[in-house]
């Protein structure tokens, strides 16, 4: 059966029967013939459908009016794409959608960015391309640094940058490698990470406040400095001869410092005893003269006596120290009585 023929059959109830209706020699003519259903609706009300009305646009306003924002969070409205206001935790109406909109950041949230590696379940992934830098000698290091940050406006954070954790990022990346050309591999993989800390964080906070991005730098650490894993046992061997080095340094500096004090203090107990030999010295030279000086005014007062003084007390001193004899003649024997140091030794013989 062809369509047009479906066409025309059912063309054909509509047109009144008899001659001028037939088809090819006059007939209700064959095949099947199709009726539409007629669907008779509803006669409504003017106030039921005012009503309806009304309720769906209640059900599409009431919603869209409304809104809560969180406690760590912040309001950002917008009229037709534009920033209008920003709102603070609570209950908050607006103007219903499209015309309003309202964007609610998390502006006490910690967030986390990681450069030259990604930890995803528990397992860590390394990304050379973000981590391997050129340092100010032209050495290489392998750099991985963690980044937190929060905003702290969120009409920047939402509409001055585009994928702010890109961003932040690419910011970090940056920052990092114009640090590290300006300094040695020595500086970077010892003593300077706590400098390079410290400006990593300020320099990043100067770019994003340049492009008024809304975030606040919380921290920015060094999760690992180390040389590429190719020359990973060079360095570990310069690193090792490094610590000899600073070991015999601090031994020698150990040393001095035990020995120069020790013979300081040994250089002033000789200069004290040097001192107080000398005022020994004098002293007793001043004592002498004196006593020289008092003997002479009295030997000028009366010499004979003075002298004969003089003599006794020289000999006082003298005599004990000599071997003295006595020598003495009775009936044809001279008898001899040594007294002195001698007279044990002379009496020992004799027995």
């Amino acid at each position: 059966m062809a369509w047009d023929d479906l066409h025309e059959q059912g063309n054909s109830q509509d047109k009144p029967r008899g001659g001028g209706g037939s088809h090819k020699g006059g007939g209700s003519g064959d095949g099947p013939q199709f009726q539409i259903p007629q669907i008779k609706l509803p006669k409504f009300k003017g106030s039921t459908i005012i009503l309806a009305v009304v309720a769906v646009l209640a059900l599409w306003i009431i919603p869209s009016v409304y809104y809560s924002v969180g406690q760590d969070e912040e309001g950002v409205v917008t009229r037709f794409g534009k920033y209008v206001r920003t709102t603070q935790p609570g209950p908050h109406f607006k103007l219903p959608s499209p015309i309003e909109r309202v964007f609610k950041p998390k502006v006490r949230q910690v967030r986390r960015v990681e450069i030259g590696f990604r930890t995803d379940q528990g397992r860590t992934r390394d990304f050379p391309n973000e981590s391997l830098m050129l340092t100010g000698d032209q050495n290489i290091v392998d750099i991985d640094m963690v980044v937190q940050y929060h905003i702290v406006n969120a009409n920047h954070y939402l509409f001055n940058v585009r994928r702010q954790q890109k961003a932040v990022h690419n910011v970090a990346e940056t920052v990092m490698r114009g640090i590290i050309g300006s300094k040695k591999i020595d500086e970077a993989l010892t003593t300077g990470k706590a400098e390079i800390q410290i400006l990593l964080k300020e320099q990043m906070q100067v770019l994003l406040d340049k492009y008024e991005s809304g975030i606040q730098i919380v921290t920015a650490q060094l999760q690992s400095v180390s040389p590429p894993a190719q020359v990973a046992s060079a360095f570990k061997d310069v690193v090792s001869a490094r610590e000899d080095k600073e070991r015999m340094i601090n031994e020698a500096q150990g040393y001095r410092n035990a020995v120069i004090p020790e013979a300081r203090g040994k250089a002033a107990q000789i200069v004290r005893m040097a001192e107080g030999y000398q005022q020994e010295v004098i002293k007793k030279a001043e004592g002498d003269a004196a006593r020289f000086l008092s003997q002479y005014r009295e030997y000028k007062k009366a010499p004979e006596v003075t002298r004969k003084r003089i003599y006794l007390e020289t000999m006082e001193e003298i005599y004990p120290k000599m071997n003295k004899f006595v020598i003495g003649s009775q009936s044809g024997v001279v008898p001899i009585l040594p007294l002195g140091p001698g007279l044990e030794n002379l009496m020992g013989r004799s027995k």
